[in-house]
């Protein structure tokens, strides 16, 4: 296993600390490479693995991580990196999801989508930043990548797919750069 995570954003710290200790074992029997912790709380990814994943898109910022990432030389997995799909360029006007797909509910997480469509207010950012995300020849996508690479060095994202053409895409980020 290449890494293990940690996904129980409000363990207690005591708690996680006694992971830290097998995992640590873990990791020096080669059984697993890297640990870290599934948590936007800045204070938790103090303390637990050398990573930690987060959600950071260029609709949600995370300011409060990148000294954290610095001073306890982390890397930062960036889930959501394109907002759920709301950073592809998909015709959300027109689009249908499937009737089993998240984005049709309202789980207290969900920011980006009410009722399977985007958000007025998400909507509007996303039109906010269009421009400057696909300059260049850039996808939407591309662009929303490599904005993550841009805004932190210890960032990487890693953006859902379902096709190849989307993981095509993904990649073709890498062509351009930050």
């Amino acid at each position: 296993m290449d890494i293990y995570q940690l996904h129980l954003g409000d363990l207690p710290f005591d708690q996680a600390a006694e992971l830290r200790g097998a995992l640590d074992d873990l990791v020096l029997e080669g059984l697993i490479r890297a640990y870290g912790w599934s948590t936007d709380d800045p204070e938790r990814a103090k303390v637990f693995g050398s990573y930690v994943q987060a959600e950071m898109n260029v609709l949600h910022d995370r300011p409060d991580m990148y000294p954290v990432l610095e001073e306890h030389d982390l890397t930062m997995l960036c889930r959501g990196p394109l907002a759920m799909g709301l950073l592809t360029g998909r015709d959300w006007a027109t689009a249908a999801l499937p009737d089993d797909d998240v984005r049709n509910k309202v789980p207290g997480w969900m920011q980006f989508f009410r009722d399977g469509k985007p958000t007025p207010e998400f909507a509007k950012r996303v039109e906010a930043v269009r421009e400057v995300l696909t300059s260049g020849g850039r996808t939407l996508t591309q662009g929303a990548l490599a904005w993550i690479w841009a805004r932190c060095d210890r960032a990487v994202p890693i953006p859902g797919c379902r096709t190849v053409a989307q993981v095509e895409e993904n990649v073709g980020a890498l062509e351009f750069g930050r």
